[in-house]
């Protein structure tokens, strides 16, 4: 069995299948058909802290799918903007499983991982697969990925 490792950026995922669909994503689902014939050896799900009972619940519903959930503390800043990305963090951990994996999945529309998904795809021997609403998907990371699956009604609540 392929060794395959997922990152899901939560915020991106909430928020473009929201404005998209006016649904919400179905992790339930997404790791049905993302680890079908597949050994995980890692799934991480990052999201902001804002210390919500119901944005807790639905952490703890990742955890039971078999996701780690990584949590960062919302930060609002004096001017009204809001901080809390994972970025960096996601980079991390991506180039970290790309030793351990024969697969690596993200969940993201972010154009900023296209950098990320060249590195990977050059030096390590990894299949890249993004998840992300086609509309909303940078076209430089459905480029840079290996193959680009799109969240359509079937991966929807």
């Amino acid at each position: 069995m392929k060794r395959v490792a997922i990152f899901v950026d939560v915020q991106n995922i909430y928020y473009t299948t929201k404005q998209c669909y006016q649904r919400h994503f179905n992790y339930s689902a997404f790791w049905t058909q993302a680890t079908a014939n597949r050994r995980v050896v890692g799934a991480f799900a990052y999201a902001i802290d804002k210390g919500d009972k119901k944005q807790q619940g639905f952490q703890n519903i990742l955890r039971q799918i078999g996701f780690e959930v990584k949590l960062k503390p919302y930060i609002q800043r004096s001017d009204g903007s809001a901080k809390g990305d994972w970025d960096v963090g996601i980079t991390l951990d991506v180039i970290e499983y790309s030793i351990k994996s024969d697969i690596i999945i993200l969940l993201s529309g972010d154009g900023d991982f296209d950098l990320l998904l060249n590195k990977v795809n050059q030096t390590y021997p990894v299949c890249t697969e993004v998840y992300g609403v086609l509309s909303l998907t940078a076209p430089s990371l459905i480029n840079s990925a290996s193959r680009f699956i799109e969240i359509d009604s079937k991966l929807l609540l």
